[in-house]
């Protein structure tokens, strides 16, 4: 069985704002997690986190971008675990923004958890990514984002 996450959040921001925090390593890192993010398909690069290897995870989420349409969708493959082991996680994530009402509606698709042995990664991430979601929605509207830079 292959199983995906999928979440949608609303923002009153633009477009433009919330593509932002998705695409600047620095606006990632507050919400997200920090990176080498560059919004170049075909790049590689790495988020990276707090290790856990009891559970086979090195701390680092390996990820390369495979669709950019700016302002509209962001794709890259999202590998998690130790790169020297073949029981890791290989999924894909996609964020797909929609302007609505002055606004954006951002829906996160993070698909590929295939089999049982990926069952509890999930479950985890499903509880994670809304986590995430709240962080975003708090620093978006924490933030007084000078528009006029876009």
């Amino acid at each position: 069985m292959d199983r995906t996450i999928k979440h949608i959040f609303t923002f009153d921001q633009k477009p433009e704002v919330v593509w932002d925090y998705l695409t600047k390593p620095e606006l990632l890192e507050l919400w997200l997690m920090p990176s080498n993010f560059k919004p170049v398909v075909g790049e590689k690069f790495e988020f990276k986190t707090k290790a856990i290897p009891r559970f086979g995870f090195d701390g680092n989420i390996y990820c390369k971008v495979t669709e950019i349409i700016p302002f509209e969708k962001l794709s890259y493959t999202w590998r998690g675990g130790n790169p020297k082991e073949t029981n890791k996680l290989d999924s894909v994530v996609v964020w797909t923004l929609t302007a609505k009402d002055g606004g954006t509606v951002l829906v996160l698709e993070h698909k590929g958890f295939k089999g049982l042995k990926n069952f509890f990664s999930y479950l985890v991430m499903n509880k994670g990514w809304l986590k995430i979601g709240k962080r975003l929605t708090k620093k978006l509207n924490e933030t007084i984002y000078d528009e006029s830079k876009i």
